[in-house]
């Protein structure tokens, strides 16, 4: 009986075991020295093969041997289910003989009657290492025992391990993106990466590319020598001035497995006692020449440069009053997607208008950040009739063609209808300059009025002597407070920096409170925009109409000293910048909210000197 029951058991077992999916793959490195060994695997998986068909020449390569097959089965049961897992390897060793890029051939194999066919395999074939050349052409050691030149550790020299910044161009035009990569070269084995201190890029605006958190390192020849490289950091640059603007050095700290120069006698003979070496490495510096934008800059220019193009598309021209409408403008291309200004949109005046809604969908390329720039703007007629959408208007710098180019939208028709839901209590019929009033006229009062006896009189009362008392005080009170105004108003510069700060706090309320959520995008936003809005109040100039270029003739026409003109052009660009390079720290957004109030202090105390 008990037999009967294990054999059931079995049975059951063998009704749940998954037969396994049939894959049949090739693997090998991508890259090999001229000259070196190497193994093409094949791996069967989820069956049993024969005939397996190999080329039997491979361009670029040559067999040395094979196929040696190895296989390996497993079984697991989990929770009553079983799979299994079987696989066959076919392992042929090969050599490099020729340099280049070949292509190893699909194989072919026979499970239960049926073919498969394996992926072919792309594999870049170096120089042969100068280095191993000449060992080989001097002679070397025989017997593996350690040489008198082998007794003292190892020295690992600026050729052993090093690192380089590589840029993809070194002489660019201001705005056009350029590519600097960290690459690491070792011919040793790495054991602990120490510090890391990547060079500032000043003048640049930087914007680095999200490398993959575990990097494998790849073979690569330089200098007559193949290392095993790794990129450390790939940053996509940006100039913002023009001249020769220099890359400084960077520095890497890195732990290194080398001989120690002593050797220990083992069974298979004389082996190396290895042991830990730091070695500092720093690279070269940079110098980028930057080129200045030819002159001809139309009047409208985004600050763009790559290649780009432009479309729209508006929710209806065919509207009732009141209603929102969006005219959304697409900005595709190649270039610095993220520093191209928002192109003005000018709207009929009975229009009310919100600021624009800006999404960007980007990525890195080594040409600069390639996507889509999404503006959508929001705007709401306030009254029926037929009104022009001019074109909004993109120039651009083309750094192919290398001249400015304009994109234009088409001019809109947009016919808007009466609002039936407009009654004579909407307030939304009314602009700004129509008052409303709801009752203009008030009526008489009817019926009899009531009246009321008083026996006393008003002389000699109490309140006849607090008439005469209060305004007695209310004098005295104002009089003290008014020696206390002269007095303060003598120390003038204590009154000058008093009135400043007010203004400044009340402009910045905003901006602080983001510098201590430490919102860095949001704060150099609002320092920004504060700083604008004051300009453009103080100047009496609209906002439209301040920019770069002629803030400078403004405040020097106000009578700004030079000091403080180069203090709000720095609180400007430094605004620009910070806002799309790596975060700053807390300490420099606090000097900067210092210095935004210091500034506009200083333009404060200016009305006081008139």
């Amino acid at each position: 009986m008990q037999k009967y029951l294990i054999l059931f058991i079995l049975s059951l077992l063998s009704l749940g075991i998954n037969a396994q999916e049939v894959t049949f793959r090739a693997s090998a490195p991508n890259t090999v020295a001229k000259g070196d060994n190497f193994r093409l695997v094949y791996t069967l998986r989820g069956g049993e093969g024969s005939n397996i068909n190999v080329p039997e020449t491979i361009k670029g390569f040559d067999i040395l041997y094979g196929p040696a097959v190895s296989s390996s089965y497993s079984t697991q049961i989990i929770n009553g289910k079983a799979t299994t897992d079987s696989s066959e390897s076919y392992i042929y060793t090969m050599t490099a003989a020729s340099e280049g890029t070949f292509t190893i051939p699909a194989a072919t194999i026979r499970v239960n009657g049926k073919t498969y066919t394996s992926n072919s395999i792309q594999i870049k074939v170096l120089p042969p290492d100068k280095n191993t050349k000449a060992t080989q052409q001097g002679g070397g050691n025989q017997g593996g025992q350690p040489s008198e030149s082998s007794s003292t550790a190892q020295k690992i020299s600026s050729s052993d391990a090093f690192i380089r910044a590589i840029v993809s161009k070194s002489k660019v035009y201001e705005q056009e993106a350029f590519t600097v990569t960290f690459r690491f070269y070792t011919t040793l084995q790495v054991s602990d990466i120490g510090k890391i201190e990547f060079p500032e890029f000043e003048g640049f605006m930087v914007e680095d590319q999200d490398l993959p958190p575990t990097r494998q390192l790849t073979m690569e020849h330089y200098n007559g020598r193949n290392y095993y490289s790794v990129d450390l950091r790939r940053t996509l640059l940006f100039p913002q001035r023009s001249g020769k603007i220099t890359i400084p050095s960077g520095k890497i700290e890195m732990v290194f497995n080398v001989r120690s120069g002593k050797a220990v006698q083992t069974f298979f003979g004389p082996q190396y006692v290895m042991t830990d070496v730091k070695k500092t490495m720093t690279t070269s510096p940079l110098t980028i020449n930057v080129t200045q934008l030819p002159e001809g800059k139309p009047a409208n220019f985004s600050n763009g440069v790559g290649s780009f193009s432009m479309s729209q598309s508006i929710t209806s021209t065919n509207v009732k009053a009141n209603d929102a409408v969006t005219l959304k403008l697409v900005i595709s291309g190649t270039g610095n997607m993220k520093l191209i200004k928002t192109p003005e949109l000018e709207l009929p005046k009975d229009f009310e208008s919100y600021d624009p809604k800006i999404t960007n969908d980007l990525k890195y390329t080594d040409k600069g950040l390639t996507g889509t720039k999404t503006i959508e703007y929001l705007f709401i007629p306030r009254y029926q009739g037929t009104y022009k959408i001019p074109p909004v208007i993109l120039s651009y710098f083309d750094n192919n063609s290398n001249s400015y180019k304009t994109l234009s939208t088409p001019e809109y028709t947009l016919n808007v209808a009466k609002d039936p839901n407009a009654g004579q209590n909407n307030a939304t019929s009314f602009n700004q300059s129509e008052v409303k009033v709801e009752q203009d006229i008030r009526y008489l009062k009817t019926g009899n009025p009531s009246f009321t006896k008083t026996d006393s009189f008003f002389f000699g009362s109490t309140a006849y002597y607090l008439w005469y008392i209060i305004p007695m005080l209310i004098f005295i009170v104002c009089f003290i407070l008014y020696r206390k105004q002269i007095k303060e108003n003598a120390d003038v510069i204590r009154l000058k920096t008093k009135q400043a700060n007010k203004v400044a706090v009340k402009r910045l309320k905003l901006a602080g409170k983001y510098l201590q959520a430490h919102q860095k995008e949001q704060f150099y936003e609002e320092v920004l925009r504060a700083t604008w809005g004051y300009l453009s109040d103080k100047l009496v100039i609209p906002v439209a109409n301040l920019n770069r270029d002629n803030i400078e003739n403004e405040l020097i026409r106000y009578g700004a000293s030079s000091e403080l003109i180069s203090k709000f052009i720095s609180i400007l660009d430094t605004c620009e910048f910070a806002r799309y390079a790596p975060v700053e720290s807390d300490t420099a957004m606090d000097n900067l909210y210092k210095d935004t109030v210091d500034a506009i202090g200083e333009m404060e105390n200016l009305k006081v000197k008139k």
